[in-house]
């Protein structure tokens, strides 16, 4: 038999004649909707980022043996191998797909100054003392030179010694040029930013300031300083004036509250001012994320506030300050997220508008110039204590240094956590699509690992949907993601959760999803509860809603290993609100739980053969904490 070709049925396409040239091939009209997703615009994938690093432009990064620079934490962070401050070579396992660098706006490029011999560093008496403190370059030398730098930019009211040289401006300038520089929309994307410092009386009240702009707005600024203010309200109205003055975008992302001594969201503004509806209006304005996670232990729960929760006891700094106030339990309610996220529902009651209405993420804060957030590949907080056998590594003091008559306020550095990654639900890995996530809350913490999670919350889905193929368009068109708020509830309808998470590829199995919901009652008392809505394994649940016995632990301590025999690669959930009463105000998030892996000190402990404070576990459950979904009566 003859075959037939369609080569040959359309010669005119194959042939150079000028007529076949002009010729076009028909499109039948019933073919001209055949794409789905011609209009499809809603976030498709899952970026991982860093929103707080630091390098050598740091004072308390450079001071302490950092050398890297801005190109090199961008450089590392797109997956090259770097060697670090210390001379140790590192590279990620994957590449990032953004990054913020985040220096400290106090005394911005000071140790690169110093090190270069910049003349700017001869403009006063006060630079001209630290640099001949600083010219020998010894260990010696580079302490008392931080020390001299520490003691000014901690004793309040003081001004800024390097003002009106040029330090700030030059500075800022070099870290607009790096973000630009290594900015690739579509492949990899930088951010310019900043860190403001405050830190009244000791007590950590941090944020970062995150630019949707490039260098051509951010050069109409300088970064603001704890020189010029400590209260978050005057950050809030710097944030303002810039977006008046050149038409861009900006916010603010407070750190981890740990250490604030319950300032971080106190009852009273930091002028001592009972908290407004204008105050309320403007913070959730300007810092619609919080840091829940980092180096400095993770601020999500605490077992006194959380004392049913069995993991709300996860890498916590609870005794620690950088003031000489000791922590008092009554401080720890206005410090940890889970908490204040409670709390904001009675103040939304109170004020008509919550002040503590923020998405979550995780960051590293490293100031080693080198984001690494999995506990095999732990730099450590600052460059002099990067991998090492020496004991500084574990037993340098990271707090209590204003307290030193009272040893039970330290916190030394086998504490630190290998954390954290901040991921966000994006259409393109761009500075605009990536920046506009963080602003409507689509985003969600993971302590360092890259465990992908969705979540959505509507009135209209069924168990069934969870097998949809069309998983998240579903999702988008009859319910609401992460961050998000759900329309008032109809004629008795609950809402239902649809979840999805999937381990990290090169990562450890999950344990289990849980649903953490948070309420305000007709009494105005605020409630939590836990449902383990997904355990792996086969395993069931319990009358009080949780997986009927633990996941197991295959980790080998004294080998740093650990097998993916238990767990499950993926999980998902429909969960619908078994007590949901449509006149009271709540939200709800998603904390997902991987199986247990080596903690990072295990890790030093094989490589190194060192010992370890006896109470740091061998292992840790990495997890991941969505942004809530919010419902308010009415």
């Amino acid at each position: 038999m003859r075959k037939f070709s369609w080569l040959k049925a359309i010669p005119f396409v194959l042939t150079a004649s000028p007529i076949a040239a002009q010729e076009v091939i028909p499109v039948p009209p019933e073919s001209a909707g055949y794409s789905p997703y011609l209009e499809q615009d809603f976030p498709n994938q899952v970026l991982f980022g860093d929103t707080h690093l630091h390098t050598a432009y740091s004072a308390d990064a450079g001071l302490v043996l950092a050398t890297l620079s801005p190109d090199d934490a961008y450089r590392f962070a797109q997956g090259e191998a770097v060697t670090s401050s210390l001379g140790i070579p590192a590279r990620l396992e994957r590449p990032l797909d953004w990054l913020v660098v985040t220096d400290h706006a106090e005394n911005l490029g000071l140790p690169v100054a110093l090190t270069s011999g910049d003349a700017v560093m001869q403009a006063n008496d006060w630079s001209r003392s630290i640099s001949e403190t600083f010219a020998p370059r010894t260990m010696d030398a580079l302490r008392d030179a931080y020390g001299i730098w520490f003691n000014e930019v901690n004793t309040p009211g003081a001004a800024d010694p390097m003002a009106d040289t040029g330090l700030m401006e030059s500075y800022w300038a070099k870290t607009t040029e790096a973000a630009e520089r290594h900015n690739q929309p579509g492949a990899f994307t930088t951010f310019i930013g900043f860190e403001w410092t405050t830190a009244p009386n000791g007590n950590n009240l941090h944020r970062n300031v995150i630019f949707r702009d490039g260098k051509d707005k951010a050069d109409q600024v300088v970064p603001l300083s704890a020189y010029d203010t400590e209260d978050p309200e005057k950050l809030w109205d710097w944030l303002q004036a810039y977006e008046d003055t050149t038409g861009g975008q900006v916010l603010a992302l407070a750190h981890n509250g740990n250490l604030s001594n319950g300032l971080m969201f106190d009852d009273v503004t930091l002028s001592g001012a009972p908290l407004s509806a204008d105050y309320a209006t403007r913070r959730q304005r300007w810092e619609p994320i919080y840091e829940v996670t980092q180096m400095k232990g993770d601020g999500e729960a605490h077992p006194l506030l959380s004392p049913e929760d069995e993991f709300a006891d996860f890498e916590t700094w609870d005794k620690g300050s950088f003031g000489p106030q000791l922590k008092t339990p009554d401080m720890l309610p206005r410090e940890y997220a889970r908490e204040a996220l409670k709390r904001g529902l009675a103040y939304r009651r109170d004020l008509g508008v919550n002040p503590f209405k923020f998405g979550l993420v995780g960051s590293t804060d490293s100031h080693t110039g080198l984001s690494t957030s999995t506990e095999d590949n732990f730099f450590g907080k600052v460059s002099a204590l990067e991998p090492t056998n020496d004991p500084v590594r574990m037993d340098e003091a990271i707090t209590g240094a204003l307290t030193p008559d009272d040893p039970s306020d330290d916190i030394t550095a086998a504490y630190s956590s290998a954390s954290g990654l901040a991921a966000v639900w994006a259409r393109e890995n761009t500075r605009e699509a990536i920046w506009d996530a963080m602003k409507r809350r689509e985003v969600y913490a993971t302590t360092g690992t890259r465990l992908r999670v969705r979540v959505f919350a509507g009135y209209d889905f069924v168990e069934g949907d969870l097998a949809r193929p069309d998983f998240a368009t579903h999702g988008y068109a009859a319910g609401v993601p992460m961050g998000g708020d759900l329309a008032a509830a109809q004629d008795g309808a609950a809402p239902a959760l649809l979840i999805r998470a999937l381990r990290d590829p090169d990562g450890a199995n999950l344990d289990r999803v849980q649903v953490i919901k948070g309420w305000l009652d007709a009494e105005g008392e605020t409630h939590e509860a836990i449902h383990d809505v997904a355990c792996s394994d086969n395993r069931g649940t319990t009358a009080n809603n949780r997986c009927d016995k633990p996941v197991g632990n295959t980790v080998d301590g004294d080998n740093a290993t650990y097998t993916n025999a238990i767990g499950a690669p993926m999980l998902e959930a429909y969960w619908q609100d078994p007590e949901f009463d449509p006149d009271q105000s709540a939200f709800y998030y998603v904390r997902v739980i991987e199986i247990p892996t080596p903690r990072w000190t295990t890790y030093d402990a094989k490589i190194f053969g060192v010992d370890v404070p006896d109470d740091i576990p061998v292992a840790v459950q990495d997890r991941a904490y969505t942004s809530p979904i919010w419902y308010t009566p009415g």
